[in-house]
């Protein structure tokens, strides 16, 4: 059993947090909105009212958070976690931020603790089920004291030094995001053919936006549209020519309502012009 802080239970740190208490552990939470953090009690987790105190004496501490600046604040910030770690603790850096925010981060920590850059690709689904891809930039030590709780959650791929997972975690993005693009193009031509929707996703789901259509469909996934063109920002910032990445991001700054999933592209009757 390892001492487990998940700091940040929005969409993706609950699931998270419930299927590591499930697994044994002892998990403690914080959100900065404390009745969002409440439900999980009646699972058995331990609700602090700041991050130092999450994460006082814990082996691993998880940052769930919505952006770099959330994850500065959290950590370094007044009653921030990174005053009360302990030497040995693993933080383990899951929000969607850019390379350079992470090695920032990195930087920052008391020299003491081991810290790894692990985004997700996978919605709540996939965090309820324990299938999320975990895309981890660290020490190779780093990410072996981490596996037993990272591998509750899904499937740990190393993929290099600190900032590697972030760039690994835009790349998937990247790719989301302009094939949800690409789909709401290919049934906006076929509504203009006079193709009925459900043959022309019958057709595409068999072709190369297969993954588009599956996940389009698939029930418990949220990804705002908001976050998604955050991270399509991110992404351009090092970019030397994304054509396609900029049309899907025009795509999500003109969608009237940018708290719903992705998924709600594709099926949007028109788009304004941002």
């Amino acid at each position: 059993m390892k001492i487990i802080a998940v700091l940040g239970t929005g969409h993706m740190g609950t699931p998270i947090a419930r299927r590591l208490l499930a697994a044994g552990h002892h998990v403690t939470v914080w959100n900065r909105s404390p009745a969002r953090a409440e439900p999980l009690a009646a699972d058995g987790a331990a609700v602090a009212t700041s991050p130092a105190r999450a994460v006082n004496g814990a082996d691993v501490v998880i940052v769930m958070l919505t952006d770099a600046g959330a994850v500065q604040a959290v950590l370094f910030g007044p009653d921030g976690a990174a005053t009360a770690l302990r030497p040995g603790t693993v933080v383990v850096q899951m929000s969607t931020i850019g390379p350079d925010e992470v090695r920032a981060v990195a930087g920052r920590l008391p020299a003491s603790v081991s810290f790894l850059d692990a985004p997700v690709a996978g919605s709540v689904n996939a965090a309820e089920t324990g299938t999320l891809a975990i895309f981890a930039g660290g020490a190779a030590d780093a990410v072996a004291s981490a596996a037993p709780v990272l591998e509750q959650l899904g499937t740990v791929r190393h993929c290099g030094p600190i900032g590697a997972g972030a760039a690994v975690k835009l790349v998937a993005n990247t790719g989301l995001v302009t094939a949800v693009a690409g789909l709401r193009d290919a049934l906006a031509v076929a509504g203009a053919l006079g193709v009925d929707r459900q043959t022309a996703l019958e057709v595409l789901g068999r072709g190369p936006l297969a993954g588009a259509v599956q996940r389009a469909g698939a029930p418990g996934a949220s990804f705002a549209v908001a976050l998604a063109a955050k991270d399509a920002r991110l992404a351009l910032r090092r970019s030397a020519s994304s054509p396609a990445l900029e049309a899907a991001l025009h795509l999500m700054r003109a969608a009237p309502d940018q708290d719903a999933d992705i998924s709600s592209l594709v099926f949007a009757d028109s788009v304004k012009d941002s």
